[in-house]
């Protein structure tokens, strides 16, 4: 065993050792601040090309409203599920599919739980058939929150609900809901992955 001296507690590191956790400080400093600004620096919304279908996922397809962004924060696609953020505005378009054993009925009882558990959501008027170009069966209702207004519709084909929730002001409800409605249209089970 060796012994210590005064002059091993009193020598300053190598300079080479110092000046590399210098970098390593400087570098992790660099990362911190530097990430976190470049996140907030790039847009989470992406144009989308005008009248062409998006796979939001499991092989279902939407066209977006004329002038929509597509909000890659709430997007998620793929094989077996998919999700879609859209923005219209201030307006909220969300198309989100999974797999769904259960009837349309039971399909629509979930998605109004759904909305209704959350803190001062509540569905408003009556639920309505409706239907998509494609030939996808579904039902369509409201909810209100506050000051905020909300659609809904729901789908169910091939093993797979498709839940459609739009949400916005009163007043920007009113000037995008027509566009809306017509995308929701379109909606079409393409199959496979």
């Amino acid at each position: 065993m060796g012994t210590v001296t005064r002059r091993h507690l009193t020598d300053v590191p190598s300079a080479p050792g110092l000046l590399s956790a210098l970098v390593l400080v400087a570098l992790l400093a660099a990362l911190a601040l530097g990430l976190p600004a470049l996140d907030r620096a790039v847009s989470a919304q992406r144009a989308v090309p005008a009248g062409q279908p998006y796979r939001v996922g499991a092989g279902v397809t939407v066209v977006p409203p004329p002038g929509a962004t597509l909000d890659v924060t709430g997007t998620r696609p793929g094989d077996d599920r998919g999700t879609a953020l859209f923005r219209l505005g201030r307006v909220r378009y969300a198309i989100a599919v999974q797999p769904f054993s259960g009837d349309l009925t039971a399909a629509a009882v979930r998605l109004r739980q759904r909305i209704t558990g959350t803190s001062g959501y509540q569905v408003t008027g009556t639920q309505l058939a409706v239907s998509t170009a494609g030939g996808l069966a579904g039902l369509q209702g409201g909810y209100t929150a506050g000051d905020r207004g909300g659609r809904y519709a729901v789908f169910v084909a091939h093993g797979l609900s498709v839940e459609v929730t739009v949400s916005g002001a009163d007043l920007d409800l009113d000037h995008t809901l027509p566009a809306i409605d017509a995308s929701t249209r379109t909606l079409r089970y393409e199959g496979g992955s």
